[in-house]
């Protein structure tokens, strides 16, 4: 009987040609959407699986009040790092931040990423190690090297004891190689491992200071829990042991587990918001809506043909069959289609996913070989299957078969109903994604043509201070690369335009209460920084060698003049331990950070010993490769046999756009495969209620109807349902979008302009779509359609 089912239902769907494949193509479509993103959302939640001891590893991050609210950082105290202990702690590892190193090997120099970290930080995270032993964590004279750069410096040698120049200043010997990290790990930039002993050594000048100091944070801290730990007791026990000092009586400690590190890194006064766990989310409603809007197209084409199966129906009834062997029969012929679609889908994801990965910024892979991936596939073909074909089954096998044999069957106006709104939540989905991407679209260009104080393009480009041979040659350095004609100026700070890499408390001044501790962004730069970033002095004046007392002297931006609520800030002076500085000038707001919030209050210091990026802007209207070259050539000299690396100041300012961006244009892509899809089913059912009409529009003819008014009759009805999916969907969006938009302090306003191109958008396309069948039902002659009666 199964067999039976299976070859009457196939002789079916090839009887019906064109409705079959507009089922199999947009449930096609559907399925390779709802894949893909199944994809990205495994990829997302099996961020940093790949640590063995993920569920029990956890970082310890501060909250301390700043200016006026709390916020939450990465960095920890070192005398708290150092001291961390507990019931509930299995191992601790302190670790600076992840900083670009040069390595040499005789002639060949390589660059990476890298941290020191103590000894535990290796068997914490599970290193595989390829070659060696994690053990040599503990020499301070030892490295670790992932295995792409050990490739990189060594060749086809064999890396162990060999003897590498780090950073062009002090001698490593490679005690190991591990495997590199994944992509989808937090430490995938991670190349090298150096011991927390040598950072000790390197920087013994301050360190043993700092050991005892609890209002610097500089640090990173990671744990290992035990298995069953508190971790809501844990932070109440390390917050008393910060509060009990009173450099930091103010501050609270947060134990943040890597499961978490991913998908919830936002937090808002102290309190985690969540992060990208929202376009999880997202993308998954995403994906569950257009695939149930394919699921609506089989259900409307199937009942939309109701009238010409019913006496099949009939017939089948009359001789015997059950109905439940009748929704069988429609349940196979549903199952069929989704596995017919199941094969075109993955067709269609395999050719899609490169470009995909491209717009998702990932490197997944379809798993074709993985039993796990097709027992998933198949199940979610059958569960698919059920779902677009349980309205049909029912709907079709509850046919009386006397009305129907008799002839006295008709559908009638209310069969069309559930039809009507399948349609209107089709389209309904569709306008709502079409007004989501047009609101991401338009809240990036708001941030990205927001004034940024400073020029970042004409040529700005930013190289790390990486190697002794850069540090401390900054006079000849600019004379020599201002000689190639190549550069209009050069200058350097502590870090790029694009970040702030540290701030201060400790800045005290007339008028300032007693016991508030204001935090500035701290910036020390060189002379230069000025003409080189070509930031704008509103008040005072830029630093210049012509003033021998600029030594001391500070420039404050906008903000930090309103949070010190001084009138007239120049000449102000300012006090940071036994030092005084004097107001200079004051500068327009340099975005920094965020483009989506207020930019912070910032200093800006004189200070040539705290430099770790150079800022250089080639000069205007000459060819930059041509420029860069001269530039490179200088820095050969500098920094010989190291490879000349940079960035661009827009492209960096640009990254800060990036999940914005990305979001955007993946929600644009599933809008429009949602329109297609929605628009298929449109075609489907216009195509199948001309050909029902067929005898009406010829007797319409012949009584003296014309074209426009038989098109205008056909496509009212598709238009009217188009128009009720934009009223419904119009409040839906806004309230989801203005709620998506107060998480950014600088965001757009949602115009009404948006949701009108939307539905004008929607209603172009429903008629365009429903215009060929309508228009191609209008012009047969009536002749050939009445020449049955």
């Amino acid at each position: 009987m199964l067999r039976s089912f299976i070859l009457f239902a196939w002789r079916n769907l090839k009887k019906n040609r064109v409705y079959s494949a507009i089922n199999v193509l947009g449930l096609a479509t559907g399925m390779a959407i709802a894949i893909l993103i199944g994809l990205w959302m495994y990829d997302e939640l099996t961020f940093d699986r790949y640590f063995d001891n993920h569920r029990t590893i956890a970082q310890v991050m501060s909250t301390t009040p700043v200016n006026g609210e709390l916020r939450t950082s990465k960095a920890t105290l070192l005398p708290l790092g150092l001291g961390l202990q507990g019931k509930d702690i299995q191992s601790v590892s302190m670790a600076s931040w992840n900083e670009n190193h040069s390595l040499q090997y005789n002639d060949v120099k390589v660059s990476g990423d890298g941290m020191f970290v103590q000894p535990s930080f290796a068997g914490m995270f599970g290193l595989k190690m390829l070659e060696g032993s994690r053990e040599g964590l503990r020499d301070p004279s030892s490295v670790l090297l992932n295995a792409s750069t050990a490739k990189a410096l060594f060749g086809t040698e064999d890396p162990m004891g060999k003897t590498v120049r780090v950073s062009g200043s002090y001698d490593m010997t490679v005690a190991g190689v591990f495997e590199d990290f994944p992509e989808n790990t937090s430490l995938t930039r991670t190349h090298l491992l150096m011991p927390w002993d040598r950072y000790i050594i390197l920087n013994a000048h301050w360190y043993h200071n700092w050991e005892h100091q609890w209002n610097n944070h500089s640090f990173q801290a990671f744990i290992q829990l035990k298995h069953g730990a508190d971790i809501h007791g844990l932070e109440q026990q390390l917050t008393a042991v910060v509060r009990s000092h009173p450099e930091s009586a103010r501050e609270s400690i947060l134990v943040h587990p890597m499961d978490r590190w991913r998908l919830y890194s936002e937090f808002k006064n102290g309190v985690s918001v969540g992060g990208r766990i929202q376009f999880v989310w997202m993308f998954s409603l995403i994906g569950a809506f257009i695939l149930i809007l394919a699921c609506i197209n089989f259900m409307n084409l199937s009942t939309a043909r109701s009238e010409k199966r019913a006496r099949e129906v009939g017939i089948r009834k009359t001789l015997g069959s059950l109905r439940v062997q009748l929704v069988v029969q429609l349940y196979i012929e549903s199952i069929i289609v989704t596995l017919l679609a199941l094969g075109i889908a993955l067709c269609l994801v395999k050719l899609s996913l490169p470009f995909f990965n491209g717009l998702a910024d990932k490197h997944m892979r379809l798993p074709l070989t993985s039993l796990s991936f097709w027992g998933s596939a198949l199940a979610f073909t059958l569960f698919t299957g059920l779902i677009s074909g349980t309205y049909p089954a029912i709907y079709l096998s509850s046919f009386r078969p006397i009305k129907v044999l008799k002839g006295t069957f008709k559908a009638g106006r209310l069969a069309a109903l559930p039809r009507r709104v399948l349609v209107v939540l089709q389209f309904t989905v569709s306008v709502a994604l079409i007004i989501g991407t047009t609101v991401v679209f338009l809240q990036v260009q708001y941030a990205r043509d927001r004034p940024t104080g400073y020029d970042r393009g004409d040529g700005l480009i930013v190289v790390k201070l990486n190697t002794s041979g850069l540090y401390g040659h900054y006079t000849p350095l600019r004379q020599d690369l201002l000689a190639t004609g190549a550069v209009s100026d050069m200058a350097e700070s502590n870090g790029a335009t694009t970040q702030v890499v540290s701030t201060m408390t400790d800045f005290r001044w007339d008028g300032l209460k007693p016991d508030a501790k204001p935090e500035f962004a701290y910036v020390a730069v060189t002379h230069d920084y000025g003409n080189t970033v070509q930031w704008q002095v509103k008040e005072g004046r830029d630093f210049s060698r012509a003033f021998s007392s600029d030594t001391g002297a500070i420039v404050l931006n906008e903000s930090a003049v309103r949070l010190m609520g001084l009138k007239h800030p120049v000449g102000t002076v300012m006090h940071v331990q036994q030092e005084s500085h004097t107001v200079v000038g004051v500068v327009k707001d340099m975005v920094m950070e965020s483009p989506y919030t207020p930019v912070s209050p910032t200093i800006y210091t004189l200070d040539y010993s705290w430099t770790e990026s150079i800022l250089l802007r080639l000069t205007p209207g000459l060819p930059a490769q041509s420029s860069l070259d001269k530039v490179a050539r200088v820095f050969a000299r500098y920094n010989p046999g190291m490879p000349f690396e940079y960035k661009f100041a827009s492209d960096e300012y640009e990254r800060k756009f990036s999940d914005e961006k990305r979001v955007g244009q993946l929600a644009g892509v599933f809008a429009g495969l949602a329109i297609l899809i929605s628009c298929l089913g449109l075609f489907g059912l216009a195509s199948f209620v001309a050909e029902q009409r067929t005898k009406e529009m010829g007797v319409r003819k012949v009584l003296g109807a014309s074209v426009f008014h038989i098109w205008k009759l056909l496509s009212t009805e598709f238009v009217l349902l188009v128009m009720l999916s934009c009223l419904i969907a119009t409040p839906v969006a806004w309230y989801y979008l203005d709620r998506w938009l107060s998480a950014y302090a600088y965001h757009t306003p949602i115009s009404w302009w948006i949701f009108l191109g939307a539905a004008g958008g929607a209603l172009v396309i429903t008629l365009t779509t429903v215009s060929f069948q309508s228009i191609r039902a209008a012009l047969v002659n009536p002749g050939k359609s009445l020449r049955s009666e």
